[in-house]
């Protein structure tokens, strides 16, 4: 009983991993039939022996074999960190930046030093199950990781860095990341239950798979979760569920299967909040624990994407909304040929509304730069409804209100690969059409500088004219001009043939792919529309009703582009004995633009510039593999260099960069006894080398680009327990490009502990940020302002839960 029941012990969000199965890339096979040779990383280190099937690498080879830079993470890797959001796992990956303060979404993700410029993740690829979530990782307000769940239905956890990404999948020059989801290859399942002690979550986990009869199986499963979320919104920040299934029916000389999932989850987005510039909480406002989200703003009356009056409820969140259906199948034909086809249609839909704080400063300064001098302050709703607002400092208020209207997506991936003797090649052809329709709904409101619920305030003018309603300053946001009453109705195509070539003899191994892909943008856009409108159908237009925000339906912009470009990554591996190699390789991909080039990168006839519809990046990479007794070492020097055209909707400024980055990146394991490490560390020197529109910034340290990130996880097992930890760190890092105000490295410390009740029941306890330790991922300010108030994201203060798993 010593480790069998052990490994099944409950994680925090009761993901569970499948132990030791082969690192498969997005766009191979992600069944356990792949799987040539199994180990546990509990007793094989860094897996080295395990067999690689990626995209770029035609022959099944080992790791030690190959000249990719290949993870997966296991039930117990992910165990130790004590997650509380998919994002969270990510920062267990070496060489991954992964800015997880935003909630179970909006993650900002980057790998080895490519920029992360206005958020997402823009070079980095998320999929499930072979293909992406979305096609591209930035979609403003629709990043991929809001759409994706990590729970119990999840075999395990994929990822291909740096340039052979460039041609296994469209859109992915930084790398991927790949959900592998349960299959029913193992008879049995699961039921897990998760809460919140010092936090109100409640969350179960189920699952259940085996064999239908001789030559089909099943699988299915899913979450359901409520309660108020690691911060307190004041309401029920976080209520949803997920169900997934599939069935593959085998056959003599493949597989086909069939799979759906279903998605409607809701959780809070935490926006950067008001602190001090070293962390620490200003009076009133706790910044590890407390969030602008207030019981008193739960709901805002905005004109919808057609100009009619309609409501929005805060307390939706992230809300994503997916239907998927997908089919896979794998044959070996006769002459050694494969025929391998994935395809998936996805609905997807949902809302992301929050709060933004854009100005945080003296209440009085704010109120009479809104109607003038001695403006009178009040609160407008509450216990103190009517009477003075004394308090020194108030927040301005945008709700970054998003009705995503369709993000559907039709994917298919086909490939054809023979093996010729020593020769292994793959041709493939992958099609996909996104669609990107949205409407930007903004509203601005005035709230107390508080955490705990923070009250709404009402503005008038000397003479007692009335400047806001219910708190509410605008329909619209006029301090940021009006900017951010938008709709779009898009449409993204790419279709891409590649081909894969392998060759290994003896010692060698050599590997080259190419991929072309070919793009076309349609449809329309519009903006910001100012007319007078009876928003409350009172028969009056009041102050704030005098100039409301719509959207400019009458003069829609055209879209109307093609893009195109060729990708290519080429390594080389040599393997000096059983216990060393070292590989080489040379890589150029890039990703295309979209939702991003809308108001101001787009020409009047829908036309848009080759060097804005496309992002190249070109790396270089050499490494090596080692043993050393129960000691493994993956070690690679990395340089990147990336062209990149972006905009980012809270500055309402384009980038044109080009960025630089080199470094190495360390990955390692040691096992002695009972005890078991893992850990990675890795160096960055990242500088922006070029910029078209800002030189002052040339030379610079890119925003929120530490010089070193590390994570390590130690474990020990007895006889019916197992403790462990797990630390995530980075150094120091600026906080916007212009290098002046800079966040304080800090190292994040979380613990597990897991008992056997009985066969097959597991009680676990997990703390997240154990030592409640401060740790700034991003703000919007480049600099101190005068009253040392910045708004920023930290990661949460110290969480614990109590899980309980039973496994049958």
């Amino acid at each position: 009983m010593k480790t069998k029941n052990l490994n099944r012990s409950c994680l925090a969000l009761a993901v569970s991993l499948a132990i030791g199965s082969a690192t498969v890339n997005a766009q191979e096979t992600t069944t356990e039939n792949d799987v040539t040779a199994t180990e546990s990383s509990t007793t094989s280190g860094l897996g080295f022996e395990r067999i690689v099937v990626t995209g770029a690498v035609s022959r099944n080879q080992s790791v030690m074999q190959s000249s990719v830079s290949v993870s997966t993470l296991t039930f117990e890797d992910i165990d130790v960190t004590s997650p509380r959001s998919t994002a969270e796992i990510f920062r267990m990956l070496p060489g991954v930046r992964s800015e997880s303060t935003g909630g179970e979404g909006n993650a900002n993700i980057a790998v080895r030093g490519l920029p992360v410029a206005a958020g997402g993740a823009k070079f980095l690829t998320l999929q499930e199950d072979g293909l992406p979530v979305l096609q591209f990782g930035d979609i403003a307000f629709g990043n991929a990781d809001i759409f994706v769940r990590a729970d119990s239905t999840m075999a395990r956890l994929d990822v291909i860095r740096g340039g052979s990404a460039s041609t296994a999948a469209s859109n992915s020059p930084g790398g991927i990341i790949n959900f592998i989801s349960k299959t029913g290859e193992h008879q049995g399942g699961s039921i897990a239950v998760t809460s919140g002690i010092n936090y109100d979550q409640f969350r179960t986990d189920f699952e259940f798979g085996g064999d239908i009869n001789n030559d089909m199986r099943f699988h299915f499963g899913g979450f359901v979760r409520q309660g108020e979320g690691v911060r307190d919104p004041g309401y029920q920040g976080e209520r949803g569920y997920q169900i997934k299934a599939n069935v593959t029916k085998e056959f003599n000389t493949g597989y086909v299967r069939v799979y759906a999932k279903h998605l409607n989850d809701r959780a809070a987005s935490y926006m950067p909040m008001p602190m001090y510039s070293d962390g620490s909480s200003v009076p009133g406002y706790d910044a590890q624990k407390d969030t602008l989200q207030s019981v008193y703003l739960s709901q805002t009356v905005r004109l919808n994407g057609d100009n009619q009056i309609s409501r929005g409820d805060v307390r939706d969140g992230m809300n994503p909304k997916v239907d998927s259906f997908g089919v896979e199948a794998q044959f070996d034909l006769d002459e050694n040929w494969t025929l391998d086809n994935r395809f998936r249609i996805s609905d997807i839909s949902g809302n992301f509304i929050t709060l933004f704080p854009a100005e945080v400063g003296n209440a009085q300064d704010i109120a009479n730069s809104i109607t003038g001098d001695n403006a009178t302050l009040t609160y407008a709703v509450g216990p103190q409804a009517g009477q003075e607002y004394t308090e020194a400092d108030a927040m301005r208020i945008h709700t970054f209100d998003v009705e995503i209207n369709d993000f559907g997506s039709i994917v298919n991936d086909l490939k054809l690969a023979r093996s010729f003797g020593d020769v292994d090649v793959t041709f493939g052809y992958y099609m996909a059409d996104q669609t990107i329709s949205m409407s930007w709904l903004w509203n601005s409101y005035l709230m107390a500088l508080k955490g705990d619920n923070a009250e709404l305030l009402n503005v008038n003018a000397a003479d007692g004219t009335a400047f806001s309603e219910q708190g509410q300053l605008a329909y619209g946001v006029p301090f940021w001009g009006n900017c951010c009453q938008r709709n779009y109705d898009t449409q993204y195509s790419t279709k891409a043939p590649y081909i894969n070539v392998g060759w290994a003899s003896g010692d060698w191994s050599l590997d080259a792919s190419v991929r072309r892909d070919n793009g076309k943008a349609t449809g329309t856009y519009a903006g910001a529309s100012q007319s007078s409108r009876d928003m409350n159908n009172d028969g009056v237009i009041s102050q704030i009703e005098q100039s409301v925000s719509g959207i400019d339906l009458a003069n829609p912009q055209l879209v109307n582009y093609s893009w195109g470009y060729n990708s290519y990554s080429a390594g080389a591996n040599y393997q000096f004995n059983r216990d060393w190699a070292m590989f080489g390789r040379i890589s150029k991909g890039a990703r295309a633009n979209a939702d991003r080039l809308l108001f101001g990168k787009v020409n009047a006839d829908g036309s848009v510039a080759r060097e804005d519809a496309i992002d190249e990046v070109k790396q270089y990479e050499i490494g090596s593999k080692s043993r050393h007794g129960n000691l493994n070492l993956f070690a690679t020097l990395f340089f990147a260099e990336t062209d990149e055209q972006n905009f980012e909707a809270t500055t309402q400024l384009f980038f044109d960069r080009v960025y630089k980055a080199k470094g190495i990146e360390l990955e390692s394991s040691y096992r002695i006894g009972d005890f078991d490490f893992r850990g990675s560390v890795t160096f960055t020197d990242a500088e922006i080398s070029s910029d078209a529109l800002n030189p002052d910034v040339v030379g610079n340290t890119p925003r929120r680009q530490a010089d070193m990130i590390y994570n390590l996880l130690a474990r020990y097992t007895m006889d019916n327990a197992q403790i462990g930890v797990s630390l995530v760190g980075t150094t120091d890092s600026y906080a916007q490009d212009n290098n002046d105000l800079k966040f304080s490295g800090y190292t994040q410390i979380n613990a597990f502990a897991n008992y056997e009740l009985a066969e097959n029941l597991t009680l676990s306890l997990n703390v997240n940020n154990l030592f409640d330790t401060i740790g700034i991922t991003e703000a919007e300010q480049g600099s101190v302002p005068d009253n040392g108030i910045i708004t920023a994201r930290t990661i949460n203060g110290r969480t614990a839960s109590l899980g309980l798993r039973y496994q049958f």
